[in-house]
């Protein structure tokens, strides 16, 4: 009896995607996206990331409590981008209005897009790698993204790849139509 062997080609030696709803079943594999149905995972953030990150969230969470515009998430929190396969970007931050919110379909990462995202940059962050997820998040209908620069204390806020304002020094960062009325020091951005 022979046995004729097929050779083994890279498509054979690659998983199959997995979609959004896998992902979220595995629970907590660590820092992660999901990109055309396959996981990449990203390394810890470091301290200055996590200041930084904390620093603004809060007071976007505050700001969007006390006008009460909608809900403010934050840590990783998944968002679809496309389907078949599957797109799930992470995002540091993210503000979501009480009219986007509603329009939720279901559970788990979300499926609407957020008002503002704020991506803040690790030392290791590529700024192509930057710009596709810029690309990604208006794709979708994300109104601004903050990108938050710690290592020279520079906020962009982009509306497109095109459209972008810098703050810097002595700036407010201000929220403009997205968050009309909010206000802050760049300084306390970047506060130890």
């Amino acid at each position: 009896m022979s046995v004729i062997l097929e050779p083994i080609t890279e498509t054979a030696l690659k998983p199959a995607p997995i979609t959004g709803e896998e992902l979220l079943a595995l629970g907590d594999i660590g820092r992660c996206e999901l990109i055309e149905g396959e996981i990449v995972t990203m390394a810890p953030t470091g301290e200055t990331h996590g200041v930084v990150e904390f620093n603004l969230g809060s007071e976007i969470r505050a700001f969007v409590r006390k006008h009460k515009l909608g809900r403010v998430t934050g840590g990783e929190v998944g968002i679809y981008i496309r389907r078949s396969p599957d797109v799930v970007r992470a995002a540091d931050v993210a503000f979501i209005s009480h009219a986007r919110y509603a329009q939720r379909a279901q559970s788990g990462f979300l499926d609407v897009a957020p008002d503002l995202i704020v991506e803040v940059m690790s030392p290791d962050d590529r700024w192509h790698q930057v710009t596709q997820k810029l690309e990604d998040y208006f794709s979708i209908g994300v109104r601004v993204v903050w990108v938050v620069v710690p290592e020279n204390q520079t906020v962009y806020a982009y509306r497109s790849l095109t459209d972008v304002r810098r703050f810097a020094g002595e700036d407010m960062l201000t929220g403009d139509d997205v968050l009309p009325g909010f206000a802050l020091p760049l300084a306390e951005v970047f506060a130890e």
